[in-house]
């Protein structure tokens, strides 16, 4: 027997899986299932953190930091381009890059000052998620207020 709550977890990741079963190798996680006798949800956290502690191991912090402020932003950029019906979305990712670059850049001539803040690379996957966020958009807040 297992507890009410994590029930409903296990229900709402199997239903995110379900949503997005390209992204998440729903089949494969489902013949998994069926072999091993576990939720595709514990099996999709297993294969998540396994992923998480090798980009960990190979590259710390800076590789993890540097994957989040990129992975979801290319995928969303794809998506902007093949959308032909919305032109927002393509300024937004358009200015996330300018922002990202402007970041990037900065951060490699500032190396020396990066390595004496505390957190820095959390902080920096913070302010990513931040940038790229659609309920907050600070990609262009950014770009309004200090680039251009």
């Amino acid at each position: 027997m297992t507890h009410p709550k994590l029930d409903q977890a296990v229900q709402k990741v199997d239903e995110f899986l379900a949503a997005y079963p390209t992204l998440c190798q729903y089949d494969r996680l489902r013949d998994l299932e069926k072999k091993t006798g576990q939720p595709k949800a514990y099996l999709f956290f297993a294969i998540v953190s396994l992923i998480t502690t090798i980009v960990m191991s190979v590259g710390g912090s800076k590789l993890f930091s540097d994957i989040f402020a990129f992975v979801y932003p290319a995928y969303m950029s794809f998506k902007a381009i093949d959308s032909t019906s919305d032109a927002t979305d393509d300024t937004q990712w358009l200015t996330y890059w300018v922002v990202f670059a402007s970041f990037s850049i900065t951060e490699s001539v500032m190396t020396f000052i990066v390595s004496w803040i505390p957190f820095y690379y959390i902080i920096k996957s913070a302010f990513f998620m931040w940038l790229y966020h659609p309920k907050f958009m600070g990609a262009g807040l950014v770009y309004k207020q200090i680039i251009k």
